[in-house]
């Protein structure tokens, strides 16, 4: 999206007079990444700038079920279901372009009834952390590029999902990797997607066909992380909206088919000097910097511990396995994509890192934000990374935590990370994640039922 610096109410109200919007959906990006809140008349958004919704909200996992005993949490989150107060951010108001009246969105900030942000709410840990980065006169920048699958309607979540049907009346049974013409089997599709985009201003780039039948990736161009968390949340909303509106499935779940490679958002990033504008990352000769080399330091030190936010849900570990297109470790190379870490060939003002361990099932806001944690603590404490890694890192050993409780329990262990994210953010994130994994073990999987049933 456009960043609109200091967009003010005055312009906002300018510029949804010019399109005649009669709606505004209300929006608040929730630890899943879902679009809660209130969809308001025009008048009354104008009027009240602004909506109460419960903090709960907040606390919510993926089913929309809560911790029940968990002692951590409920000292974050109110036993009495108070309120927060929702503002919206004026540089984020667009257009929904697949509603019938002339309707606008927008997303929201959360406070507390004292004025300071929700600690826990997923744009204001983000904002944490940049405001770690802006103390030290640094601004990092965002480029993901995010992979999905486009699969038939399902209305039956027991059954395996299949490829949908695409022009030629038949369904994709074969890997076709940056294949153009697989491509063009949904150009109907695609070509709503970027007028979608277009009337809302993402700056959506370079569409390509991924490996697996029916996966794709579309790249985003680099911007300030907070306007590119923005970006992602609109557009995983807008893909599956068009999607929904050719009869298919659009789908960012990290491996969404058992035979096919999972989905990833590959995040480039890169930091600059604010006053200057020069790449951090890259010596006056041209050469890689030490603050280069400490940011990859920092991710392979404290991404383990991140894994529960850029590999948030029991499915993301189907994609974390050996000899796939995901990596398994830490390990950095330049322009090798078998490690967690890729550093692209590209000009020194250019020079960025690649961090390929996060998955599409991503929330953006806390994908950004714990990447760019583990680079800051890395810059701080100045940590060397391990030596490059020259060929294949398929073959090496696990570095990253192999299931959610893993993970989760890295990351309640590692202090610097609670420290730079928010301790009460950690704390209620980490309860929700432990009742997701509770709610998954109630299920029995077709697999215990194929081979334990008659056979233990």
């Amino acid at each position: 999206m456009a960043v609109r610096k200091n967009f003010t109410f005055s312009d906002m109200d300018l510029w949804l007079n010019q399109r005649q919007v009669t709606e505004i959906e209300c929006l608040v990006p929730d630890l899943t990444g879902v679009a809660r809140g209130k969809i308001l008349p025009r008048t009354k958004f104008t009027n009240e700038r602004g909506m109460r919704m419960p903090e709960a909200v907040l606390g919510m996992t993926v089913t929309g079920n809560y911790p029940a005993d968990d002692v951590a949490y409920f000292r974050a989150i109110s036993q009495t279901d108070r309120d927060m107060v929702l503002r919206p951010d004026p540089s984020t108001i667009t257009m929904v372009p697949w509603a019938l009246d002339p309707t606008a969105q927008v997303i929201h900030d959360c406070y507390f009834s004292d004025g300071s942000l929700v600690d826990f709410a997923p744009r204001s840990v983000l904002r944490r952390v940049l405001k770690l980065y802006a103390d030290k006169g640094w601004s990092p920048s965002v480029g993901p590029e995010l992979e999905f699958y486009l699969t038939a309607r399902n209305n039956d979540p027991d059954l395996p999902l299949r490829s949908p049907i695409g022009r030629s009346g038949r369904a994709e049974t074969s890997r076709q990797i940056y294949s153009i013409d697989a491509v063009n089997e949904f150009d109907p599709l695609f070509e709503d997607i970027y007028d979608f985009c277009e009337l809302m201003q993402l700056d959506v780039d370079t569409l390509i066909h991924e490996i697996g039948a029916g996966q794709f990736g579309i790249d985003l161009l680099s911007c300030e992380p907070l306007a590119m968390a923005d970006n992602v949340f609109f557009f995983k909303r807008t893909l599956r909206e068009a999607a929904l509106k050719h009869n298919m499935y659009a789908t960012f779940m990290a491996k969404p088919l058992a035979n096919e490679p999972g989905s990833a958002m590959h995040v480039h990033q890169g930091v600059s000097d604010s006053a200057t504008g020069l790449n951090l990352f890259s010596t006056a000769e041209g050469a890689p910097s030490p603050a280069f080399y400490h940011y990859i330091g920092g991710l392979q030190r404290y991404m383990p511990a991140a894994m529960a936010l850029a590999a948030p849900y029991v499915n993301s570990y189907r994609r974390i396995v050996r000899h796939t297109t995901a990596p398994i470790n830490v390990q950095w190379g330049l322009d090798n994509r078998t490690v967690g870490f890729r550093v692209p060939e590209s000009a020194p003002q250019e020079r960025k890192v690649e961090n390929r361990v996060i998955g599409a099932d991503a929330n953006p806001y806390l994908a950004f934000a714990v990447t760019l944690a583990c680079g800051y603590l890395g810059m701080t404490q100045e940590i060397e990374p391990s030596p490059m890694t020259v060929g294949s890192a398929h073959a090496l050993d696990f570095e990253l935590p192999q299931g959610l409780p893993q993970a989760l329990s890295l990351l309640r262990a590692e202090d610097k990370l609670r420290d730079v994210l928010g301790e009460r953010f950690v704390d209620v994130y980490a309860a929700i994640k432990d009742q997701e994994h509770l709610e998954f073990m109630t299920v029995i999987s077709p697999w215990e039922r194929e081979h334990l049933l008659l056979h233990v």
